[in-house]
């Protein structure tokens, strides 16, 4: 089939590409009987043998089908010989977009597209780049074995006032204007005091009751409260509080070494086995750090223009993991219609950065090498009972290895990043690089 194609950049995009196609409508209508006629060939209809039936019949039916084919067949194989004569690299799905023409023996279209920019890296000589350092210590453990207590809180009823951290049962009826409101009852409803989980003003209304004493008093909702019917409201609750139950941490003895999987119950070994989580856990967390801090530099210095067609297609992608997310938390989706643009900022960063890195390795040879890979299973595997097992089986399939490689090609890049860039070293405390609250 005789075709033409031209290619034009618009001027509303550095990234859009028009290519020019034009096809010729005597191939087309060939191209067209051809199909019919295989079509015929297998077509079955009431009335005719296999294969008999009249050629404007079979036009009726598949005619449509054929043409449409037939077209969908030309305009890519067109479109593939123009990129590839060009070199041009399609970032997403063309456009394909009649053109009007006055021609008797052609039919003309447009193929519309955006192709990926061309990266420069730029030097990053003058840049900047945060490292955090930090080394466990004996009071890092101490203070994780307190989490670890706290975690395994028993509660032991007391008949006093109740105080902050205490845990209080309490059955409570809210009232607006006189009548109770959606949402606003509960029935030995267990809380614990400092927690959060109510609001403050409630908490503070709580504290100081006995158990078997009941109590009104008014509150105010916050103005950004979630509810819109009740944000800003003044409202009464009743409340009867039925226990306070005063926290008892266990004691760091044999019992509480078991409760951690240290079988013999020996606090030398739990103490090491902490440690070596620990460091394991800080190894990752300040490698994370120092790769956002790495990719924020990389982002400043190399601005790239990013396709839209694939911050819509990784759009998508982010807003079916979040639903995948929620679902998986038992929240029902269908009540929490997204918007894109939530994540979009996202979208586009990860793509610029999916560029940017991916030039970076090529230009560079940072590709990951199968010791790195090979050093990372085995490291995972460390937290397992059985660590060999493990690693054989992400050796069984070349795919499982795959988040590996990815995450050795990230600390390759990592580290050219930083032999390149004027680095300071900072010190970080140990509660927050944890995310512990103070």
């Amino acid at each position: 089939m005789e075709t033409n194609a031209n290619t034009e950049v618009p001027a509303r995009s550095a990234l859009e590409r028009r290519v020019d196609l034009s096809l010729t409508i005597a191939e087309l209508d060939k191209d067209i009987d051809q199909r019919l006629k295989r079509l015929g060939k297998n077509m079955k209809m009431p009335g005719f043998r296999p294969g008999k039936v009249p050629a404007q019949i079979i036009r009726q039916q598949y005619g449509e089908q054929a043409r449409n084919d037939a077209l969908s067949e030309a305009l890519g194989k067109m479109l593939s010989e123009a990129v590839t004569s060009q070199q041009l690299r399609v970032a997403g799905s063309p456009r394909i977009e009649p053109k009007s023409s006055d021609s008797m023996t052609h039919i003309e279209f447009s193929a519309v597209f955006e192709v990926y920019p061309e990266i420069t890296l730029n030097d990053l000589t003058d840049v900047e780049v945060e490292r955090p350092a930090l080394e466990v210590g004996p009071t890092d453990i101490d203070s994780t074995l307190d989490i670890l207590r706290k975690q395994r809180v028993c509660y032991e009823l007391v008949d006093r006032p109740a105080a902050a951290a205490d845990r209080v049962s309490i059955d409570f009826v809210g009232k607006k204007d006189g009548e109770p409101f959606s949402g606003g009852q509960g029935k030995d409803y267990r809380f614990v005091l400092g927690e959060g989980k109510m609001l403050s003003d409630f908490e503070n209304a709580v504290i100081g009751t006995r158990p078997g004493e009941a109590k009104s008093f008014e509150m105010t909702f916050p103005a950004e409260y979630f509810s819109k019917e009740l944000a800003g409201q003044s409202v009464t609750f009743d409340i009867a509080v039925k226990e306070v139950g005063e926290p008892v941490l266990p004691a760091l003895d044999a019992d509480f070494a078991r409760t951690l999987g240290i079988a013999d119950g020996d606090l030398v070994k739990m103490r090491a086995e902490i440690e070596e989580n620990l460091r394991r856990e800080v190894k990752k967390r300040l490698q994370a750090r120092v790769t956002g801090n790495v990719m924020d530099a990389l982002l400043a210095a190399n601005p790239v223009e990013v396709p839209s067609a694939l911050i819509h297609k990784e759009i998508e992608r982010l807003m079916q993991v979040a639903r995948q997310d929620m679902e998986q938390r038992g929240m029902k989706v269908k009540d929490l219609p997204m918007q894109p643009e939530w994540f979009a900022d996202q979208a586009r960063r990860r793509i610029s950065l999916a560029l940017i890195v991916s030039e970076v390795v090529k230009l560079n040879e940072l590709q990951a090498k199968p010791a790195q890979v090979k050093a990372l299973v085995e490291e995972a595997a460390q937290s397992y009972d059985q660590p060999q097992e493990v690693v054989r089986w992400y050796y069984a399939q070349a795919e499982r290895l795959a988040d590996f490689e990815a995450t050795a090609i990230e600390a390759n890049v990592v580290d050219w990043v930083l032999a390149r860039v004027k680095v300071r070293n900072k010190l970080v405390a140990f509660a927050e690089l944890m995310g512990q609250q103070s």
